[in-house]
């Protein structure tokens, strides 16, 4: 059975927060304009919420997913 692609706003989304997470530049966004470059920045302000609240490594495995199942 095929795999569903992921919606490409959920997966934008999701990027963004890995990379603000893992403490990236949000210059390292793929897209230069539009939603899903919207989703991402969105995604990498979490990330980086949680980058600076200490949610890294072992102790941000539960907010990893709370994040990525609701958004």
């Amino acid at each position: 059975m095929r795999r569903q692609k992921r919606d490409k706003m959920e997966r934008a989304f999701q990027k963004g927060y890995q990379a603000g997470v893992e403490g990236k530049s949000k210059d390292q966004c793929p897209k230069n304009e539009g939603p899903e470059h919207q989703q991402w920045v969105n995604g990498w302000r979490e990330g980086r919420s949680d980058h600076w609240d200490g949610y890294t490594g072992v102790s941000g495995i539960h907010r990893v997913n709370e994040v990525v199942i609701h958004h």
